[in-house]
């Protein structure tokens, strides 16, 4: 395991953290009542974990059973000293009474009377920026409890547009940010460059699932990753930017641990840097992979034109079409989270295609996607 300065906050983290998005039955209400089998399973992860050099906990009020299960397992059932470990947690109340009252709540989960990191999870839109933000808001109820040594950092957890991101980070309020980016999805780099000018711990959501089901890559990414599987390869290629300080790994099994070690130590040589040339030169099998249509993602239309592009182009360019109608049909028209319309003909039809080059066949490209990828529910 590596260790590294996670920013301003001056702790040095694993290079891998635990997440706790993934435990079975985990999303099921109630969030109090843990099964058997997934207390069991929490017990041997976290084992395995700190057998692994692991010392940094990521969880969620939204991840339902997460915060209960660890709170047992870490301190009922294993006994692990608090001062051993480090703990993340995230919620997304919008008023500062409601904020405070969620941290009690979650204080009270996890068996612990203080939280080493804690997000506000999910600035993924301006409205929610505005809102978590203001003056006499979540944020600074958070701040107010950093004062009293509840929370010993805050920071935030995006999905949002890069501007929204950067703007976030401009505030100067976080000491952390939560944010995807990996060889499939480099478009918050420059986010990630600002965060470190500002001193930030940054930590890398979900490179194995959201960066492409690499668990279950496309033989023709498993064979360009050689001798390393896609997810260590991937590992590789975040962490050897020193900007980044840790990804998060929902792992659960002994064979994801083995996987997991085979990351380090994080060599960037002329190995990794030949697969990154091949995985690169893959995009040269479609003449637009490379067109990325961000003039257009507040376009009338509603459809989420750079998401769909980006999806596009590991369909046609690295075989991943099974991620490619994962990620697809989880759009939805209100939801913060993914948002979007699908590709439909009448959905296209409202595009403002003034912004559109005219060598790009936007329309075909939108259209072969939706039919591709777009599973009709039962």
């Amino acid at each position: 395991m590596e260790y590294r300065r996670f920013g301003k906050t001056g702790k040095y983290i694993s290079a891998v953290t635990l997440g706790g998005m993934r435990f079975k039955h985990g999303w099921d209400e109630p969030r109090e009542e843990i099964p058997k089998d997934t207390l069991e399973e929490c017990i041997d992860s976290v084992k395995m974990a700190f057998d692994a050099g692991i010392n940094n906990i990521e969880t969620a009020w939204g991840y339902v059973k997460s915060e209960s299960v660890y709170g047992q397992v870490l301190n009922n059932e294993l006994a692990i000293p608090r001062n051993s470990y480090y703990l993340m947690t995230k919620g997304n109340p919008l008023t500062a009474d409601e904020m405070r009252k969620m941290v009690e709540k979650q204080l009270k989960a996890l068996k612990t009377d203080y939280f080493d990191f804690y997000g506000w999870h999910g600035i993924n839109n301006e409205k929610l920026f505005n809102e978590s933000c203001k003056t006499g808001g979540a944020v600074e109820e958070l701040l107010r409890m950093k004062e009293e040594q509840i929370i010993k950092h805050v920071g935030f957890s995006t999905h949002a547009p890069l501007e929204v991101i950067t703007k976030s980070i401009e505030t100067g309020l976080f000491e952390f940010i939560n944010l995807h980016y990996y060889y499939f999805n480099q478009r918050n780099m420059p986010a990630v460059k600002l965060a470190s000018k500002k001193d930030m711990g940054v930590f890398i959501i979900s490179p194995n699932d959201k960066g492409g089901h690499l668990f279950n890559a496309p033989q023709k990414v498993k064979e360009a990753t050689l001798p390393l599987t896609p997810i260590q390869w991937n590992a590789r290629f975040c962490l050897h930017n020193k900007e980044v300080h840790t990804l998060t790994f929902g792992i659960t099994q002994k064979a994801h641990f083995n996987e997991m070690r085979g990351i380090f130590p994080t060599a960037w040589n002329s190995s990794e840097q030949k697969t990154k040339q091949i995985l690169d030169s893959f995009t040269n099998t479609d003449k637009y992979a490379n067109y990325e249509g961000y003039d257009l993602q507040n376009d009338p239309s509603g459809i989420n034109i750079p998401v769909v592009l980006r999806l596009r182009k590991l369909w046609k360019c690295y075989n991943m079409e099974d991620f490619g109608k994962y990620r697809y049909n989880l759009f939805q028209e209100k939801d913060h989270w993914l948002p979007g319309k699908f590709a439909t003909d009448e959905n296209i039809a409202k595009i403002d295609f003034s912004k559109v080059p005219e060598t790009i066949p936007l329309k075909k490209m939108l259209t072969e996607t939706h039919q591709a990828l777009f599973v009709p529910k039962k």
